[in-house]
């Protein structure tokens, strides 16, 4: 049987469906398929560096030292974010009534003036060819629905007798990206419309897919979030489903892990403390449900250079290792948000520290062992011993203690700092440290 953090999970791959439809509408053989994403995934997305510009040169600059830097500790998802498919796009801002590059059935299409590799109907397939020969995976966004310039245009639904408006519901509709129509999946050629946009995408050869305007609100939504995932099962490739954006509903808490491999549990994420802060009861909000195959995304990682290079993060070293720390002991994916262009030694050294990338990927039976005057403890099960994390969410400095014998330890322990890569003393009875405000502290205990 095949291994490995790309294949495909074939409960989470088709859901309710039996083998047989299986096979029969997607070619792929069912036995063969086991978990795809059973590890949290690792890469680079382009939101928190270009926002919606981002060109094909700066892509493939950006892909060349992600495969050089970053993909020898794992990171290897190359994702393009949103808006490419708008020739005119340019920044954080999303303009009413765009052009948009499509297609005659309503499918979009790489801008040519920004990636000109796609014209002459190639789409993103060179690119994706380029990025695959670098030994990253090819990601793109997309956002949930029809274009509305389809239905303007009632464009036909491809294999299909059907057209735009026939299956456009314009009552749904993004708040805050005036791009889409929702699609009404009691429509016939409804799910005939997304299973055209994912065979295209698998054409490309993509390999993991961003789908915005979908996890909130999510009681909306469903339907089309079960309607990527059967256009993925009926697409012959295996693709990442990541739902965006948050807060994602914990009353779906049972129905998401089915149809995605990643969920947003916050909406977008930035270099900000609170925000920062807030997500610690996010996390473990949803730790219940996290398991190989599923996970609770809490964004991007806003480090380096940032907003289209007019500023570096705005988080201290310190909460750069919180950042990285919560992450890692919670198991959320880490992609990278920054420029890669300008990342500096101190950057990459947090992003590729391999002990600390361990314990996001092979770790087990994570959870919050303690809160109190704003500290917070996690701790994981380690192939030997445990992880434990600590944070100072405060604005003080905290002196913070904590027995052994509650992270069921005998009383004398090794202690290995994770990030410094250092073995400290044996200590006696229980960990005791200093953290600064918002600092945080990463450590492999295992008995003496």
């Amino acid at each position: 049987m095949m291994t490995g953090k790309w294949q495909l999970n074939r409960r989470a791959l088709i859901g309710g469906a039996t083998a047989t439809t299986f096979a029969a509408t997607s070619g792929i053989s069912f036995a063969a398929q086991p978990v795809l994403a059973p590890t949290p995934p690792m890469g680079w997305n382009s939101w928190n560096s270009f926002a919606t510009t981002i060109t094909e040169a700066q892509a493939v600059e950006n892909a060349h030292i992600m495969a050089d830097k970053l993909l020898p500790s794992g990171y290897d998802v190359f994702t393009v974010d949103i808006q490419w498919y708008e020739p005119n796009a340019d920044g954080y801002n999303y303009r009413k009534d765009a052009p948009l590059t499509m297609d005659g059935n309503g499918r979009l299409l790489p801008a040519p003036n920004r990636f000109p590799s796609s014209e002459n109907g190639k789409g993103f397939k060179p690119l994706s060819d380029q990025v695959h020969k670098m030994g990253l995976k090819f990601g793109v966004h997309i956002m949930r629905g029809i274009p509305r310039q389809a239905v303007a245009q009632n464009v036909p639904i491809l294999g299909t007798t059907v057209r735009a408006q026939d299956i456009a519901n314009t009552n749904s509709t993004c708040t805050w990206n005036g791009d889409m129509y929702g699609v009404d999946m009691t429509k016939p050629g409804a799910q005939a419309y997304y299973n055209s946009v994912f065979k295209l995408f698998a054409d490309w050869g993509v390999d993991f897919v961003k789908m915005d305007d979908m996890s909130r609100p999510y009681g909306d939504n469903w339907r089309e979030i079960e309607a990527a995932h059967k256009a993925i099962a009926a697409s012959g490739r295996p693709m990442i489903l990541s739902l965006s954006p948050g807060e994602t509903d914990l009353n779906w808490a049972h129905h998401v892990p089915k149809y995605a491999q990643m969920w947003r549990i916050s909406d977008d994420f930035w270099d900000d403390w609170k925000l920062l802060r807030d997500q610690f009861q996010r996390l473990e909000n949803w730790n219940p449900y996290r398991k190989p195959g599923a996970w609770p995304d809490a964004d991007m990682l806003p480090l380096g250079l940032l907003a289209m290079g007019q500023r570096k993060t705005k988080f201290t070293p310190d909460e750069q290792q919180t950042l990285m720390t919560l992450w890692s002991i919670a198991r959320s994916p880490l992609i990278m948000g920054g420029d890669l262009r300008a990342m500096d030694q101190a950057t990459l050294d947090l992003l590729t520290n391999p002990e600390v990338i361990a314990v996001n990927q092979k770790s087990s039976n994570n959870r919050v062992l303690f809160k109190r005057d704003g500290q917070i403890g996690w701790i994981a099960d380690a192939p030997k011993g445990r992880y434990l994390a600590l944070f100072n969410i405060s604005d003080q400095p905290k002196a913070v203690s904590e027995l052994f014998k509650l992270m069921g330890l005998k009383n004398k322990v090794k202690v290995r700092d994770i990030w410094a890569r250092k073995d400290l003393r044996v200590m006696d009875t229980a960990l005791k440290t200093e953290l600064r405000p918002h600092a945080s502290a990463f450590y492999h205990l295992t008995s003496a």
